[in-house]
């Protein structure tokens, strides 16, 4: 493709103007070398064991697509200020959270993206993929490449123009695209925390210390994958470092001075939920499956599903210190048909008042993990 050919740009005006905030590109020559295989080997995946059956194609799109040749890596602003922290004590998100969901929202457009590669190149259906957190793609290290950013000692992808806050999305394509300069230094191994400095925030202030060094998360430790991914017993010992997140953490991405340039994105492709953020822990607590339904009907919490949101609920009623829940929690101690929102609960009751458990029913669970809360 010859320099003077006008179609990459426009393939980059029209992915604007469909309301994406970066579009860049990055050649495939071939597997990107990257730090995952290490870090899977290290254990840090902790049980998202899909991980490991597609580290190969996440290291080689070409795996994915075959004779790939380019990647157009989308990024889309959340950054809000309607979308800021709440009051103290109450229910805390992941920001990403606080819109529908952004796997759907996103989708149509990079339908319509698929469509102008055929139209502006010739390509057909069969020589573009897309994804948008869905496939095994590598899409912080390939924005890196493309230069929408560098990896940031909270292994975040870091925008020079939007901060923490990008969501990302990947075309892979069979056609030969221009690539546009990395925002790091170039080399195999783009380097970590190119544009950090000494700052170590985001290491100091996680709260379950959940990075081993910069740039590496232990995910067994991370509030997002305790309350998100792990679909079974939060460990005992990082119950009180999840405070009040009732779904996700954003500390290590809200404490980047990098965020001062951050500035609220057009929305173009998103959709806000303000009413989540007023959400109270009683609330939660009340949740049935009916009301968890409608609530969180097309938000990317509907995933966790009503056992995980209300196990997480108990976590954050357990640390907030908040005796008036007592009645709550212990109805769901006693009569929750879920195994693992029982042991939540008797949890969260023992640390607001221990002399409550006498209430509770004998200690004749048959599930280890309830049975253990019995007998902490």
């Amino acid at each position: 493709m010859s320099p003077a050919d006008p179609r990459p740009e426009e393939l980059r005006r029209r992915l604007l103007a469909r309301g994406f905030d970066e579009a860049r590109f990055a050649s495939i020559p071939g597997p990107l070398p990257d730090p995952l295989p290490a870090w899977l080997a290290a254990g840090h995946h902790a049980e998202m064991h899909w991980m490991e059956r597609t580290a190969a194609k996440r290291l080689d799109p070409g795996l994915l697509l075959p004779g790939a040749r380019s990647i157009v890596m989308l990024g889309v602003n959340y950054w809000a200020d309607a979308l800021r922290a709440p009051p103290a004590g109450a229910p805390r998100w992941a920001r990403y959270a606080l819109h529908e969901d952004y796997h759907d929202t996103l989708r149509p457009a990079l339908a319509a993206a698929a469509q102008d590669l055929g139209e502006l190149f010739g390509a057909t259906p069969d020589d573009t993929r897309y994804y948008v957190d869905t496939g095994p793609v590598l899409e912080r290290s390939w924005a890196v490449r493309a230069g929408l950013g560098f990896t940031g000692k909270n292994a975040m992808l870091i925008s020079r123009r939007h901060g923490n806050w990008l969501f990302l999305a990947a075309l892979l394509t069979r056609v030969p695209l221009p690539a546009d300069p990395p925002a790091a230094p170039p080399g195999d191994q783009p380097a970590i925390g190119t544009w950090c400095g000494k700052c170590t925030r985001c290491l100091d202030q996680c709260p379950t210390a959940a990075f081993t060094a910069p740039g590496v998360l232990d995910a067994r430790r991370c509030v997002s994958y305790q309350t998100i991914e792990n679909k079974g017993v939060i460990p005992r010992d990082l119950r009180p470092g999840i405070g009040n997140r009732v779904y996700g953490c954003d500390t290590c991405l809200e404490v980047c001075p990098w965020n001062r340039f951050a500035q609220a994105g057009r929305a173009v492709l998103l959709a806000a939920r303000h009413d989540l953020a007023g959400l109270t822990l009683p609330d939660l607590l009340d949740l049935t499956p009916e009301t968890f339904a409608a609530t969180f009907r097309r938000t990317a919490v509907k995933r966790l599903k009503l056992t995980g949101l209300l196990r997480n609920a108990c976590v954050v009623a357990g640390n907030s210190g908040d005796r008036s829940l007592l009645p709550r929690l212990l109805r769901l101690a006693r009569t929750h048909t879920s195994p693992l929102v029982r042991a939540h609960a008797v949890w969260a009751v023992r640390q607001l008042e221990a002399t409550a458990l006498p209430s509770l029913p004998p200690a004749d669970e048959t599930d280890p993990a309830v049975q253990a809360e019995y007998t902490a």
